[in-house]
């Protein structure tokens, strides 16, 4: 594994930092090239003295990320618990994993109906992140947003090129939204 360290507000330990390859490194009998899987570990220090480790692993197109928190400055506590979680969502998804979904159940299309508009006057944009878009199909996408914990995530079809996203609808089920292209 190849480890990427980010530090906020905390100064990077030597041991801290070789406890946190220690315990990851225990995930690579579930990753299919460990040795060349990308790490990135950030640590972060809030002023409650709340310790926050996140971790996120590449493999291949499956990306694996957990972020958490312990208390009283316990970053070792925060590094167990995100492996931890980690280790959970692996499991949790093993069968999915290994045969990567490959059956195509669409959902039904989104309804207009589904959403409501509120006017801001002004719109602030706090954050930005830049990522590669790639291809796969939507049960794909849908495993990788619920690896990810997130409630949506961007791909490209991979049976026609458009870039589409997967959500997580409120009454439960999940949302397909294809872009069509202008003409």
């Amino acid at each position: 594994m190849k480890y990427t360290y980010t530090c906020k507000k905390v100064p990077l330990n030597d041991s801290i930092k070789a406890y946190a390859e220690k315990r990851i490194s225990k995930l690579e009998k579930y990753l299919h090239n460990a040795d060349d899987a990308p790490v990135s570990v950030t640590f972060s220090v809030q002023k409650n003295h709340l310790c926050t480790a996140e971790i996120t692993i590449q493999d291949g197109s499956t990306i694996l990320r957990s972020q958490t928190e312990a208390p009283d400055g316990d970053m070792r506590g925060a590094i167990d618990a995100a492996v931890r979680y980690i280790e959970r969502q692996i499991l949790k998804n093993k069968t999915r994993l290994s045969k990567r979904m490959r059956t195509e159940n669409i959902p039904a299309q989104v309804s207009a109906d589904d959403f409501t508009v509120k006017e801001e006057k002004e719109f602030e944009i706090i954050r930005t992140k830049r990522f590669s878009v790639k291809p796969m199909s939507p049960e794909e996408a849908i495993l990788q947003m619920n690896l990810l914990n997130h409630d949506f995530f961007v791909f490209r079809d991979s049976e026609n090129e458009s870039l589409s996203i997967v959500y997580q609808r409120k009454n439960g089920g999940y949302g397909l939204i294809v872009a069509d292209d202008a003409t």
